[in-house]
């Protein structure tokens, strides 16, 4: 329960007002804590134009993973606060995730991201991550790819960056693997497909609105199973 209160310190309650982004977020853990993180923030020194959107899974569950995901959250609030890169802020967060990793077994996927709120651009890093589903205004669907391996499994691989352009009435969905490999009694899997099937019969709704709707569907598919793992969502519209 101690553990419990300081990851709800750590963990943002309510996002930040970001100019031309409506952003909303959960967590689910499967346990009293859970490995997955997430996060939005400024970057300082940026004048409230830039601003950095994390989600990240710790390999793992409860107490170990949850104490690996207060590191993760430490090293990346004091890289992000210096004057770099985000595939420099990431190269620094591998060097230390190597450092602690017990020769790879704990391990973290993440997902990355910089958004400038000036040139609507987000730029991004997926280090082993579920691909975040981009959906267009036009209907269309990409997948945010770029990027390499988990964060503490290889100290010299270097990863890559992807860039892409937010216009309104774009939906980004970040997620961990809890949500689309939720089992229900059956064993079958919740699923990207049916996750998407809730976005794209979603109208003129808010973050909020459409966060409850899956929240709820997940619930639906599942019924009685247990939770097997932790699931975190971060829904943003481009407005």
């Amino acid at each position: 329960e101690i553990a419990r209160d300081i990851q709800n310190w750590l963990l943002p309650e309510h996002p930040p007002a970001i100019p031309g982004l409506a952003v909303a977020f959960a967590t689910r853990p499967a346990n009293t804590v859970a490995g997955d993180y997430y996060d939005t923030f400024a970057r300082p020194g940026s004048e409230n134009a830039k601003y950095l959107l994390a989600v990240a899974d710790v390999a793992g569950k409860s107490i170990p993973a949850a104490m690996l995901m207060a590191t993760f959250q430490a090293s990346l609030r004091t890289l992000s606060a210096a004057p770099v890169s985000l595939l420099e802020i990431v190269r620094g967060m591998n060097q230390y995730a190597c450092s602690n990793s017990q020769k790879g077994a704990r391990f973290t996927t993440a997902f990355l991201a910089e958004f400038d709120s000036v040139t609507r651009q987000l730029d991004y890093i997926n280090a082993g991550h579920n691909p975040p589903v981009l959906r267009r205004a036009s209907g269309d669907i990409e997948h945010l790819t770029e990027g390499g391996l988990p964060l503490g499994i290889m100290l010299d691989r270097p990863h890559a960056a992807g860039r892409c352009e937010l216009q309104a009435g774009d939906w980004l969905m970040i997620f961990t693997d809890g949500l689309v490999e939720a089992l229900n009694y059956a064993e079958a899997e919740y699923g990207e497909e049916r996750m998407l099937g809730v976005l794209q019969n979603a109208v003129s709704v808010t973050p909020e609105e459409l966060l409850h709707r899956v929240m709820v569907d997940v619930d639906f598919f599942v019924g009685d199973t247990p939770q097997h793992d932790d699931i975190t969502l971060m829904l943003i519209k481009a407005t």
